[in-house]
């Protein structure tokens, strides 16, 4: 992040301004769901939208539509305010470097320690299950075409979707606007936070959104360490793909 002058801000202002941040996502991506689903349910009905193909389009639809309003509408209806979103803020401002690719694997290892740990920590409270299934809106029982379609909407498109959503325009809001206000650690680790908790909670599953808390915490810190959401979109397909494996090729999840 560029160095800049501090700027004093009260806290309960810096509050508020990350609370709209997050509201806006969580709105966009429910109202994504809301608008697309029963749009696909006029069209097609609701048994044709079961389908994986159908499921495939749903979910792409649903993504492409929450990043569309989570990034262009805010500028639209607050124009006294710089809301526009540049590249920097997304992330995405180079290719994928050799670094990239080789923090994925290791932010990997590290989402699945960090995870472990928590997920020990919260297996102490009985209404914590960390055993429950996750619907990830495909049947287990799918041919080898639907499987195809299956894995490109879990472990393409899904990471790119999300960390464009999550690690790119919220950190990157959230980081952008503590950078002038906070020590530079402080406004790391609250963005991090923040971050990573509304990803766990927008799983809507406690030990979904424990597992999703520490990759969402480990992809943060190499958005911070590289400058780009590359290694987090790598190392989010890694954790998706083994998952995709272990789910509906030999199905032991």
């Amino acid at each position: 992040m560029k160095k800049s002058v501090k700027v004093k801000t009260k806290w309960w202002k810096m509050c508020l301004v990350i609370l709209a941040l997050c509201a806006w996502v969580l709105i966009s991506v429910i109202a994504a769901q809301v608008v697309v689903g029963n749009l696909l349910i006029l069209i097609l009905g609701a048994d044709e939208l079961s389908k994986p193909v159908w499921t495939a389009v749903f979910s792409a639809l649903v993504y492409l539509l929450a990043m569309a309003l989570i990034i262009f509408i805010p500028p639209k209806l607050i124009k006294k305010i710089n809301l526009k979103t540049s590249r920097r803020e997304l992330g995405l401002t180079e290719t994928p470097t050799w670094t990239d690719i080789g923090l994925a694997p290791v932010g990997f290892v590290a989402s699945l320690i960090l995870a472990a740990g928590l997920v020990a920590i919260f297996s102490l409270f009985p209404w914590f299950d960390a055993e429950e299934a996750q619907d990830v809106g495909f049947n287990l029982f799918m041919s080898g075409g639907d499987k195809v379609i299956a894995f490109l909407t879990l472990v393409v498109v899904a990471p790119i979707a999300e960390e464009i959503i999550f690690r790119g325009w919220l950190y990157g809001k959230i980081r952008e606007y503590l950078h002038i206000r906070v020590p530079e650690k402080v406004g790391v680790g609250v963005s991090i936070l923040v971050v990573s908790a509304l990803f766990g909670l927008v799983h809507f599953q406690w030990n979904v959104g424990v597992n999703v808390f520490a990759l969402s915490v480990v992809l943060c810190t190499m958005r911070e360490i590289t400058g780009t959401i590359h290694a987090g979109i790598l190392t989010h397909m890694i954790k998706n793909g083994i998952a995709f494996y272990l789910l509906y090729v030999i199905g032991i999840m």
